[in-house]
């Protein structure tokens, strides 16, 4: 990322000004740009003795009305007393004279994002059984959030949840195919949608949800795997809990899975397939245990987030042809969302089961 993009996130003289002025003075002044994200912003800060961590959207006008940062703060401010190991909030800020847009500042935690491949630590038979029992425990906290209790009570609408995330997400595929319908069609989406619009569950639970939960937006440390933190809650709201569990049950490939979609490939680890990790069904097991939900549908949901996932790379795809991206990921999804639709298929037709 150039310097002049990250000028554009933080002018650092006026952003020490506000640190000063609502932390008290620091001798010791860093900033530095954490690119793995794809969404909000994240820069590193060290102030004196404490690192913290600013979230903010990326700088335009578009971005800062679909980049909801102060709704993250709200909810990780209002976990900071529950069994949901979040950040410690520090700072929010609507003052856009600071930075240019709406932000909050919490304390930066140590540990490990695990992304393509496990620690050499955890390259164990317990650390592995961990992993997954961290990630589902974790999850299930999450769900049983009293979040009445902790004045999340109107952070969505429950009923209808289900149903309203098969409508979004198939107008933002058709979106995308106004433009990319031209280059190839993708006819295998639209049996898709139908089967989700046709199978909607007709009752669910009503919990906190995540919107984004999966292996690579929580951080594990010590020698035996736990979870410290949770983060990119910027798609939080309250609804039907077995999407987040569908979601992440998407990412994890169990040992007789077909490959990953090539074009895909990246945005998905696959070292759970070796020995000693959970399957799917023991996650399954695992949540339906620490949560005393019944996880049924698990066609409907575990499609339902393949589809999200190719709705959303045909909208990438849409911008590439546009000429909005120079992201090189996103001409790979010429190939990549009708690999995409092909899995979620799969999965409606069992071919891929639990």
């Amino acid at each position: 990322m150039s310097e002049e993009y990250f000028q554009r996130l933080v002018d650092s003289d006026r952003f020490a000004t506000y640190l000063e002025s609502e932390l008290g003075p620091a001798e010791d002044y860093q900033l530095e740009h954490h690119q793995e994200g794809h969404s909000n912003e994240t820069i590193f800060v060290t102030w004196g003795e404490r690192d913290l961590v600013v979230r903010r959207p990326p700088p335009g006008d578009v971005a800062e009305t679909a980049h909801d940062v102060l709704r993250e703060y709200r909810v990780i401010d209002a976990l900071q007393e529950t069994a949901v190991p979040v950040p410690t909030t520090v700072l929010a800020c609507e003052d856009h004279d600071v930075l240019g847009s709406d932000f909050y500042v919490m304390e930066r935690i140590a540990g490990d994002v695990i992304r393509s491949a496990e620690p050499d630590r955890y390259q164990r038979p317990a650390a592995r059984r961990a992993i997954g029992t961290e990630l589902v425990e974790t999850l299930a906290a999450i769900h049983t959030v009293e979040y009445d209790a902790v004045g999340l009570g109107d952070l969505g609408h429950p009923p209808g949840f289900t149903e309203r995330q098969v409508r979004r997400w198939s107008e933002q595929l058709m979106w995308a195919f106004e433009v990319t319908a031209e280059e190839r069609e993708i006819e295998r989406l639209y049996d898709v949608m139908e089967w989700l619009q046709s199978n909607v569950p007709d009752s669910t639970p009503a919990t906190l949800v995540h919107g984004d939960y999966k292996l690579d937006n929580v951080m594990y440390a010590g020698d035996d795997p736990e979870i410290v933190g949770v983060f990119d809650w910027e798609m939080s709201t309250l609804g039907d809990p077995f999407t987040d569990l569908g979601w992440l049950l998407s990412y994890w490939w169990d040992a007789g899975d077909p490959d990953p979609p090539d074009a895909t490939r990246t945005l998905s680890a696959t070292f759970m397939q070796g020995e000693d990790y959970h399957t799917r069904r023991e996650l399954i097991d695992q949540y339906e245990a620490a949560t005393g939900f019944t996880f049924e549908n698990d066609r409907f949901y575990r499609a339902l987030a393949v589809y999200k996932l190719a709705a959303l790379g045909e909208m990438f795809f849409r911008r590439f042809l546009e000429g909005n991206s120079d992201d090189p990921m996103y001409p790979r999804m010429r190939e990549g969302v009708p690999q995409l639709a092909e899995r979620a298929q799969r999965i409606i037709n069992g071919a891929e089961p639990i």
